[in-house]
């Protein structure tokens, strides 16, 4: 008899893997990159890995992620008759600091970004009261459906920038830290100790007889550590959190680390991180991500959509500024 589990995300935030017969992107959709999966051990060797009790937690984690939200959605009418769609967006990034040691966590950095994504030639910068909209102009004909996924590379800059800032923070500390970005690391991957959180599964990077490896794992537990022959390439890993549902995918993440370090020093990373993250798991009654949506990451994006500010007054404002333009 056929196996079905409810998947423990709320459906709004859609799934926390994407497969199915469909064909389309997710673990049963297989990766292109070129993957090494003989790095820590062969891959005929490969078994899930449980945490060392040798390795113990850093004393201070940094927590980094970001939010956005579409303010309003605009149309221009150009000199010629034409007219092109915009899309008024606010976004934020912050890093949040665990103090392991005494048990308390703070929102030590945060930046918002608001901005007015187009491909009007015309269209300038929008000031709606007291806030600004910078216009970035898109490439193409700009069509309404797709100025939303515009809104992301700035959001990546805003993060990035805030990465930056929170290790720089963290090597004024004399004890020893991780930072743990949300997301993949793209251009983060020189700063140091640390780790890209992956909570979406989107690719099957491994062969089927390693994939097994990946839906066996305990909570607690990771898989050997893998190169990724990717764009941004790097050394990569699975672990699976606590508090999932018993499906082959619940609670798995995908954890990755710079591809400037040694094996050595990322299988090192990969042994601090299932030593960490599983604390940080979330609850199904408290989230409706978890447990992959770490309990600092829930709480710094609530921290960050506060900082948006309210989107019903941002609209009349836009509203107001787009009338007196006209």
């Amino acid at each position: 008899m056929t196996r079905m589990f409810v998947d423990a995300w709320d459906p709004s935030y859609g799934s926390s893997f994407e497969g199915g017969a469909d064909g389309g992107d997710g673990p049963a959709s297989p990766s292109s990159a070129q993957v090494d999966t003989d790095v820590e051990v062969p891959a005929a060797e490969w078994a899930p890995i449980d945490a060392s009790p040798a390795v113990r937690c850093p004393d201070v984690v940094f927590l980094v992620d970001g939010v956005r939200r579409n303010d309003a959605g605009l149309w221009t009418a150009e000199e010629d008759g034409t007219s092109y769609a915009g899309l008024a967006a606010s976004y934020a990034a912050g890093v949040v600091r665990c103090d392991l040691a005494r048990g308390a966590a703070e929102l030590v950095g945060a930046r918002v970004g608001r901005g007015l994504f187009t491909a009007s030639p015309s269209a300038g910068d929008v000031q709606a009261g007291s806030v600004r909209y910078e216009v970035h102009r898109i490439h193409g004909t700009g069509e309404a459906s797709k100025l939303p996924a515009a809104v992301q590379a700035p959001l990546t800059a805003l993060e990035i920038d805030i990465s930056s800032a929170a290790r720089e923070m963290g090597a004024s500390f004399a004890a020893d830290d991780l930072l743990v970005v949300d997301g993949p690391l793209r251009n983060r991957r020189q700063l140091p100790r640390t780790i890209g959180y992956v909570k979406t599964q989107q690719k099957q990077y491994l062969p089927a007889s390693l994939t097994t490896v990946v839906t066996s794992l305990r909570p607690g537990q990771r898989t050997p550590v893998f190169h990724l022959g990717t764009v941004w390439g790097g050394w990569s890993w699975y672990l699976r959190l606590p508090g999932a549902s018993g499906a082959p995918w619940s609670g798995i993440v995908r954890v990755e680390c710079s591809p400037d370090l040694t094996p050595e020093q990322a299988i090192e990373l990969a042994d601090v991180s299932v030593a960490t993250l599983p604390r940080f798991a979330s609850s199904a009654y408290k989230d409706p991500r978890a447990p992959q949506n770490l309990v600092p990451i829930a709480g710094l994006e609530r921290r960050l959509r506060g900082m948006l500010g309210d989107a019903r007054v941002l609209h009349r404002a836009l509203t107001l500024a787009t009338a007196r333009s006209r």
